[in-house]
């Protein structure tokens, strides 16, 4: 009896490690044949990971929490960019140290979805009271004419949601061409998430259209032309939206300080992750209240973790501009 006993574990034990060692090889499989996506900012990869759901591996490469516009890649993110199936990414000024990746990337293993080539882009812009970038002296004399025919885009696009619509369109459409059996399951998730985007693009123009001022204020930095581009707003802002300065001239802050007052705006935006300081020397001048304004570059480690999306951080912004306009 004992003897039957020990046979009937035994075979147990072998079944059960039968049964892992199988379905540790469908684990490996199934992840094996998912696709290798690799996303540089916030934007992009949220937008794969709408419409390619369990389909793929998503990397996001600037770390969550991290100002996008000092990110340098490691090597390891170079590897992981050549070894995917599609390299996302936006293709501004930020993202200039990409074109040399792109001169060594196989295009028949990996595909690329430039975000700026999904939309219509607009020339950056430096409207009145913000302070200008500074160039080095020695460039600005050696290359003059190449800087005078020099032609610099607004790479934000992902800030107006109708953008936003198109690059999940061109993600999509990428997708489908590495994966076709999957073909139908991105085009609907392309859809769900599209839908979403349209919701949130009515709400935006509700507000702007019951709006008692069309002027929004940001003691910051200024990410959102194509945003504001959308709905038919003025903006005035300290800087332009990748600008490395932190620190405004009195003349500007003057300025921000005088626009608050002599249009009795009820808010002064930052962005976030931005310390703030300059919308509170402003709001200390005036009556406004500092509130934060999604930019979508990036988004906490917490955030991050919690599964936060590019729509929650914009349902965010529907509130705050609610209030900024009125």
């Amino acid at each position: 009896m004992k003897k039957t006993t020990k046979i009937i574990i035994a075979l147990i034990a072998i079944v059960g490690i039968s049964l892992g060692i199988i379905l540790g090889i469908n684990k490996a499989k199934e992840s094996s044949e998912k696709i290798s996506i690799i996303a540089t900012n916030f934007p992009a990869y949220d937008f794969a990971r709408a419409v390619a759901g369990d389909k793929a591996n998503i990397k996001m490469l600037v770390k969550p929490g991290a100002e996008t516009h000092d990110f340098e890649p490691t090597p390891q993110d170079i590897i992981d960019i050549k070894n995917s199936a599609l390299f996302i990414y936006t293709g501004g000024e930020s993202d200039e140290w990409i074109e040399n990746v792109l001169k060594d990337i196989d295009a028949d293993k990996t595909k690329l979805a430039k975000m700026m080539d999904a939309v219509e882009v607009v020339e950056e812009k430096t409207v009145e009271g913000m302070e200008h970038e500074h160039h080095h002296e020695h460039e600005e004399h050696e290359h003059h004419h190449e800087h005078e025919e020099e032609v610099e885009y607004d790479e934000h696009v992902w800030t107006s949601p109708k953008n936003a619509i198109k690059i999940v369109g061109t993600i999509k459409d990428e997708l489908s061409k590495i994966s076709p059996k999957n073909e139908t399951i991105f085009a609907d998730n392309a859809r769900t998430y599209t839908d979403k985007l349209s919701e949130l693009d009515q709400k935006f123009q509700d507000i702007v259209k019951t709006g008692n001022r069309k002027v929004v204020i940001f003691g910051d930095r200024f990410p959102l032309r194509y945003f504001v581009d959308e709905y038919g707003l003025n903006y005035y802002a300290a800087f332009p939206g990748c600008s490395d300065q932190t620190e405004a001239s009195s003349k500007t802050i003057a300025f921000l300080v005088d626009k608050v007052k002599n249009e009795k705006i009820p808010v002064v935006f930052k962005t976030e992750m931005s310390s703030g300081k300059l919308a509170e020397t402003i709001s200390n001048e005036t009556s406004a209240k500092v509130l934060e304004f999604q930019s979508a570059h990036n988004i906490s480690s917490d955030e991050f973790n919690k599964g936060v999306t590019y729509v929650d951080l914009m349902e965010r912004n529907l509130s705050v501009l609610k209030e900024a306009l009125n």
